[in-house]
């Protein structure tokens, strides 16, 4: 990884990477390493202001501290010829007072003409493809081999599972129609039986009272024949 050796500020790395994607927003980052004990501001320009955003754009660099500054690539609708891209950006980096912000940061900070000592580093932009997805499909070798004896096994052994999934659910289905034919069939016999001892109670209840009254005219004849 390019880095950059002056004096104010170590820029890392210097080229910009992005994994170019049609229409897609794409970011890359790269960081401002201060080894000095001195306050350094910084100012990003770029060749193409319209295509990339920069946060932030400016600010200030602590001594001996880091700074990372983050660059998006708006979304693109076009490849890039041989997917290469002339847009350079330009850090610019100069010192300042002690307690400044971003706030007091202005163009006259950078400007040689004036006397400041002002540094510049130029950042190129490289594309890079995207990783591929690993494809769900085994690709065959460039002699048209088959798929290796694991692949094999792994495609007989996926095909029983199915089978069984299907079997199971089968199964089971089955066995809730059988549990509900033994609940009606048992509560039909339930309404059988009950409907048998009805049929029992008005059959014996006639003799019954057949016998009671034979028994009760028994009684009073016996009585009468006595008073008599």
């Amino acid at each position: 990884m390019t880095t950059s050796q002056f004096e104010l500020l170590i820029i890392d790395p210097l080229d910009l990477k992005f994994p170019f994607e049609l229409k897609k927003s794409i970011t890359s980052s790269f960081e401002l390493i201060n080894k000095t004990d001195n306050h350094v501001a910084f100012k990003v320009k770029t060749t193409n202001p319209r295509k990339y955003t920069v946060r932030p754009n400016s600010g200030v660099v602590l001594p001996r501290s880091r700074f990372n500054v983050t660059v998006m690539m708006q979304p693109q609708t076009e490849l890039p010829p041989d997917m290469q891209c002339k847009d350079k950006f330009l850090v610019q980096s100069a010192i300042t007072n002690p307690g400044s912000t971003p706030k007091d940061i202005n163009p006259d900070m950078f400007n040689k003409s004036v006397g400041n000592h002002v540094e510049e580093c130029k950042l190129k932009v490289i594309y890079v493809s995207p990783p591929r997805k690993p494809s769900p499909v085994p690709e065959d070798s460039e002699e048209g081999t088959s798929p290796t004896a694991s692949e094999t096994d792994l495609q007989e052994q996926n095909e029983p599972q199915d089978n069984s999934t299907k079997a199971r659910d089968l199964i089971l289905r089955l066995m809730e129609e059988r549990d509900s034919i033994i609940r009606k069939n048992v509560k039909l016999n339930r309404e059988l039986e009950l409907l048998r001892n009805g049929r029992q109670e008005r059959r014996t209840g006639v003799p019954l009272l057949y016998i009671l009254l034979v028994g009760l005219l028994g009684i009073l004849l016996g009585y009468v024949v006595r008073n008599v």
